[in-house]
Protein backbone atom coordinates (compact mmCIF):
# COMPACT_ATOMS: atom_id res chain seq x y z
CA UNK A 1 0.00 0.00 0.00
CA UNK A 2 1.13 3.55 -0.80
CA UNK A 3 -0.36 6.63 0.40
CA UNK A 4 -3.14 5.44 2.36
CA UNK A 5 -3.97 3.24 -0.95
CA UNK A 6 -3.02 0.57 -3.10
CA UNK A 7 0.50 0.90 -5.78
CA UNK A 8 -0.14 -0.51 -9.12
CA UNK A 9 -3.91 -1.18 -9.03
CA UNK A 10 -4.20 -2.63 -12.05
CA UNK A 11 -2.50 -5.46 -10.79
CA UNK A 12 -5.50 -6.98 -8.79
CA UNK A 13 -7.52 -6.73 -11.88
CA UNK A 14 -8.94 -10.47 -13.08
CA UNK A 15 -8.15 -11.97 -9.70
CA UNK A 16 -10.68 -14.15 -9.13
CA UNK A 17 -10.98 -14.01 -5.41
CA UNK A 18 -9.27 -11.89 -2.19
CA UNK A 19 -8.70 -12.95 1.10
CA UNK A 20 -7.33 -10.36 3.65
CA UNK A 21 -6.44 -10.99 7.04
CA UNK A 22 -4.49 -8.45 8.39
CA UNK A 23 -4.78 -7.13 12.14
CA UNK A 24 -2.20 -6.44 14.57
CA UNK A 25 -2.29 -9.03 17.78
CA UNK A 26 -4.51 -7.70 19.95
CA UNK A 27 -2.68 -9.65 22.88
CA UNK A 28 0.72 -8.74 22.82
CA UNK A 29 0.90 -6.00 24.84
CA UNK A 30 -1.37 -3.35 26.85
CA UNK A 31 -3.94 -1.48 24.85
CA UNK A 32 -3.11 1.85 24.89
CA UNK A 33 -4.20 4.42 23.10
CA UNK A 34 -1.34 4.29 20.35
CA UNK A 35 -2.06 0.53 20.50
CA UNK A 36 -5.65 1.40 20.23
CA UNK A 37 -4.99 3.01 16.76
CA UNK A 38 -2.66 0.30 15.64
CA UNK A 39 -5.56 -2.29 16.32
CA UNK A 40 -7.78 -0.40 14.49
CA UNK A 41 -5.88 1.12 11.61
CA UNK A 42 -4.41 -2.82 10.51
CA UNK A 43 -8.05 -3.92 10.62
CA UNK A 44 -10.35 -1.05 9.30
CA UNK A 45 -8.24 0.94 7.19
CA UNK A 46 -6.32 -1.67 5.61
CA UNK A 47 -10.25 -3.73 4.92
CA UNK A 48 -11.09 -0.20 3.95
CA UNK A 49 -8.41 0.27 1.19
CA UNK A 50 -8.97 -3.15 0.07
CA UNK A 51 -12.43 -2.79 -0.73
CA UNK A 52 -12.29 0.49 -2.01
CA UNK A 53 -9.43 -0.52 -4.81
CA UNK A 54 -11.72 -3.81 -5.68
CA UNK A 55 -15.22 -1.74 -6.08
CA UNK A 56 -12.82 0.44 -8.63
CA UNK A 57 -11.53 -2.69 -10.83
CA UNK A 58 -12.85 -3.13 -14.39
CA UNK A 59 -13.14 -6.85 -13.61
CA UNK A 60 -13.48 -7.22 -10.12
CA UNK A 61 -13.00 -10.41 -8.20
CA UNK A 62 -16.34 -12.28 -7.61
CA UNK A 63 -15.58 -12.64 -3.53
CA UNK A 64 -13.32 -11.20 -0.58
CA UNK A 65 -13.03 -13.34 1.92
CA UNK A 66 -12.21 -10.86 5.25
CA UNK A 67 -11.34 -11.54 8.65
CA UNK A 68 -13.18 -10.42 11.60
CA UNK A 69 -13.59 -11.77 15.65
CA UNK A 70 -15.77 -13.58 17.78
CA UNK A 71 -14.84 -11.08 20.21
CA UNK A 72 -17.96 -8.52 18.22
CA UNK A 73 -20.35 -10.53 20.85
CA UNK A 74 -18.57 -8.90 24.26
CA UNK A 75 -18.68 -10.50 27.37
CA UNK A 76 -22.14 -12.32 27.15
CA UNK A 77 -21.95 -15.01 29.95
CA UNK A 78 -23.39 -17.80 29.52
CA UNK A 79 -25.72 -16.71 26.69
CA UNK A 80 -25.22 -18.84 22.95
CA UNK A 81 -23.96 -16.59 20.33
CA UNK A 82 -24.87 -17.28 16.78
CA UNK A 83 -24.51 -14.88 13.37
CA UNK A 84 -28.05 -12.75 14.53
CA UNK A 85 -26.42 -12.45 17.88
CA UNK A 86 -26.05 -8.44 18.61
CA UNK A 87 -22.60 -6.72 18.68
CA UNK A 88 -21.91 -6.36 22.91
CA UNK A 89 -20.52 -2.89 24.01
CA UNK A 90 -17.25 -2.15 24.63
CA UNK A 91 -13.62 -1.40 22.56
CA UNK A 92 -13.41 -4.93 21.08
CA UNK A 93 -16.83 -5.18 19.58
CA UNK A 94 -16.36 -1.55 18.78
CA UNK A 95 -13.54 -2.38 16.44
CA UNK A 96 -14.78 -5.52 14.93
CA UNK A 97 -18.30 -3.87 13.91
CA UNK A 98 -16.09 -1.01 11.86
CA UNK A 99 -13.92 -4.06 10.55
CA UNK A 100 -16.83 -5.57 9.57
CA UNK A 101 -18.36 -2.45 7.79
CA UNK A 102 -15.30 -1.27 6.34
CA UNK A 103 -15.72 -3.84 3.59
CA UNK A 104 -18.32 -2.36 2.62
CA UNK A 105 -17.49 -0.10 -0.46
CA UNK A 106 -16.68 -4.51 -1.83
CA UNK A 107 -20.27 -5.45 -1.30
CA UNK A 108 -21.62 -2.22 -2.30
CA UNK A 109 -19.87 -3.27 -6.13
CA UNK A 110 -21.59 -7.02 -6.17
CA UNK A 111 -18.46 -8.75 -4.44
CA UNK A 112 -19.86 -11.10 -2.28
CA UNK A 113 -18.01 -10.43 1.09
CA UNK A 114 -17.70 -12.91 3.97
CA UNK A 115 -16.58 -12.13 7.17
CA UNK A 116 -15.05 -14.96 9.19
CA UNK A 117 -15.29 -14.14 12.87
CA UNK A 118 -12.65 -16.24 14.35
CA UNK A 119 -12.23 -17.65 18.00
CA UNK A 120 -9.75 -18.80 19.41
CA UNK A 121 -7.26 -20.23 16.95
CA UNK A 122 -5.14 -23.39 17.71
CA UNK A 123 -2.05 -24.51 15.43
CA UNK A 124 1.30 -25.57 15.39
CA UNK A 125 3.35 -22.44 16.00
CA UNK A 126 3.12 -19.25 17.06
CA UNK A 127 -0.72 -17.28 17.79
CA UNK A 128 -1.73 -18.75 21.32
CA UNK A 129 -0.06 -22.16 21.09
CA UNK A 130 3.30 -20.33 20.90
CA UNK A 131 3.19 -18.38 23.84
CA UNK A 132 0.92 -21.16 26.04
CA UNK A 133 2.65 -24.24 25.24
CA UNK A 134 6.57 -23.46 27.03
CA UNK A 135 4.84 -22.26 29.88
CA UNK A 136 2.42 -25.41 30.48
CA UNK A 137 5.24 -27.52 29.85
CA UNK A 138 7.28 -26.22 32.38
CA UNK A 139 4.08 -26.89 34.20
CA UNK A 140 3.05 -22.87 35.23
CA UNK A 141 0.07 -22.95 33.07
CA UNK A 142 -3.46 -22.44 35.04
CA UNK A 143 -6.84 -20.70 34.31
CA UNK A 144 -7.46 -17.19 34.02
CA UNK A 145 -9.38 -15.70 36.68
CA UNK A 146 -12.04 -18.20 38.00
CA UNK A 147 -11.99 -19.70 34.66
CA UNK A 148 -15.91 -19.85 34.10
CA UNK A 149 -15.54 -17.60 30.73
CA UNK A 150 -16.58 -19.57 27.86
CA UNK A 151 -13.89 -19.93 25.06
CA UNK A 152 -14.83 -20.04 21.46
CA UNK A 153 -11.76 -21.84 19.51
CA UNK A 154 -10.97 -23.66 15.97
CA UNK A 155 -8.28 -25.39 14.64
CA UNK A 156 -6.14 -23.93 12.09
CA UNK A 157 -6.66 -26.16 9.40
CA UNK A 158 -10.54 -26.00 10.15
CA UNK A 159 -10.19 -22.42 9.42
CA UNK A 160 -8.04 -22.81 6.03
CA UNK A 161 -11.17 -25.46 5.20
CA UNK A 162 -13.98 -22.68 5.99
CA UNK A 163 -12.11 -20.12 4.32
CA UNK A 164 -11.52 -22.60 0.98
CA UNK A 165 -15.40 -23.40 1.18
CA UNK A 166 -16.64 -19.68 0.97
CA UNK A 167 -14.37 -19.10 -1.65
CA UNK A 168 -16.07 -22.03 -3.69
CA UNK A 169 -19.93 -21.72 -2.41
CA UNK A 170 -21.64 -18.66 -3.75
CA UNK A 171 -24.56 -19.04 -1.60
CA UNK A 172 -22.30 -18.18 1.61
CA UNK A 173 -22.12 -14.63 2.07
CA UNK A 174 -22.19 -11.68 5.58
CA UNK A 175 -20.89 -13.08 8.49
CA UNK A 176 -19.59 -16.83 9.57
CA UNK A 177 -18.99 -17.88 13.18
CA UNK A 178 -15.73 -19.85 12.37
CA UNK A 179 -15.57 -21.70 15.52
CA UNK A 180 -15.91 -25.45 16.72
CA UNK A 181 -19.07 -26.53 17.52
CA UNK A 182 -17.90 -27.25 21.28
CA UNK A 183 -17.03 -24.00 22.91
CA UNK A 184 -15.45 -24.54 26.81
CA UNK A 185 -14.64 -22.76 29.59
CA UNK A 186 -11.35 -21.27 30.35
CA UNK A 187 -11.07 -23.65 33.28
CA UNK A 188 -12.12 -26.93 30.23
CA UNK A 189 -9.22 -25.45 28.26
CA UNK A 190 -6.79 -25.09 30.61
CA UNK A 191 -6.92 -28.53 31.88
CA UNK A 192 -7.06 -30.00 28.23
CA UNK A 193 -4.09 -28.03 27.33
CA UNK A 194 -2.44 -29.25 30.31
CA UNK A 195 -3.20 -33.06 29.45
CA UNK A 196 -1.89 -32.51 26.46
CA UNK A 197 1.61 -31.94 27.61
CA UNK A 198 1.83 -34.10 30.00
CA UNK A 199 1.96 -31.42 32.54
CA UNK A 200 -0.88 -30.30 35.66
CA UNK A 201 -1.86 -26.64 35.58
CA UNK A 202 -1.93 -25.46 39.12
CA UNK A 203 -1.26 -21.84 39.06
CA UNK A 204 -4.27 -19.60 38.20
CA UNK A 205 -3.92 -16.33 37.48
CA UNK A 206 -6.19 -14.15 39.44
CA UNK A 207 -8.38 -11.25 37.64
CA UNK A 208 -7.22 -8.37 39.71
CA UNK A 209 -3.37 -9.72 39.20
CA UNK A 210 -4.40 -9.93 35.14
CA UNK A 211 -6.18 -6.01 35.49
CA UNK A 212 -2.98 -5.20 37.03
CA UNK A 213 -0.58 -6.53 34.15
CA UNK A 214 -3.05 -6.06 30.70
CA UNK A 215 -5.14 -3.28 32.08
CA UNK A 216 -8.86 -2.91 29.80
CA UNK A 217 -7.23 -6.19 27.60
CA UNK A 218 -7.71 -8.55 30.63
CA UNK A 219 -11.63 -7.82 30.99
CA UNK A 220 -12.23 -7.64 26.55
CA UNK A 221 -9.94 -10.35 25.72
CA UNK A 222 -8.74 -12.33 28.88
CA UNK A 223 -11.84 -12.65 30.86
CA UNK A 224 -14.92 -11.51 28.64
CA UNK A 225 -16.97 -15.12 28.12
CA UNK A 226 -18.27 -15.84 24.70
CA UNK A 227 -20.03 -18.29 23.99
CA UNK A 228 -20.37 -18.79 20.04
CA UNK A 229 -21.79 -21.80 17.69
CA UNK A 230 -21.25 -22.27 14.31
CA UNK A 231 -24.43 -22.02 12.59
CA UNK A 232 -23.92 -21.22 9.42
CA UNK A 233 -21.22 -23.33 8.67
CA UNK A 234 -23.24 -26.48 10.14
CA UNK A 235 -26.18 -25.02 7.30
CA UNK A 236 -23.52 -25.40 4.84
CA UNK A 237 -22.50 -28.49 5.64
CA UNK A 238 -19.18 -27.84 6.69
CA UNK A 239 -17.32 -30.98 8.39
CA UNK A 240 -14.57 -30.02 10.64
CA UNK A 241 -11.32 -31.95 10.94
CA UNK A 242 -11.40 -31.50 14.43
CA UNK A 243 -14.75 -30.82 16.37
CA UNK A 244 -13.68 -31.57 20.13
CA UNK A 245 -10.19 -29.73 21.87
CA UNK A 246 -8.60 -32.99 22.55
CA UNK A 247 -8.25 -33.58 19.26
CA UNK A 248 -7.36 -29.73 18.04
CA UNK A 249 -4.80 -30.28 20.92
CA UNK A 250 -2.95 -33.29 19.38
CA UNK A 251 -3.05 -32.09 15.80
CA UNK A 252 -1.55 -28.74 16.75
CA UNK A 253 1.58 -30.35 19.38
CA UNK A 254 2.16 -32.94 16.37
CA UNK A 255 6.33 -33.50 16.35
CA UNK A 256 6.64 -30.26 18.71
Amino acid sequence: MEGGGIARIEMLEGVSAAIHLSGANVASRRWTSAFKREMTASRVGSTRVLAEALARLKRPPKVLIAASATGIYGNRGDALLDENSPAGSGFFPELCTAWELAAKPASDAGIRVVHLRLGVVIGAAGGLMGRMVPLFRLGLGGPLGDGRQWMSWISERDVVSAALMALDDGKIQGVVNTVAPEPVTNADFTRELARAVHRAAPIPAPAFALRLAFGEMADEALLASTRVIPKRLIEAGFRFEYPTLPEAFRGALEGR
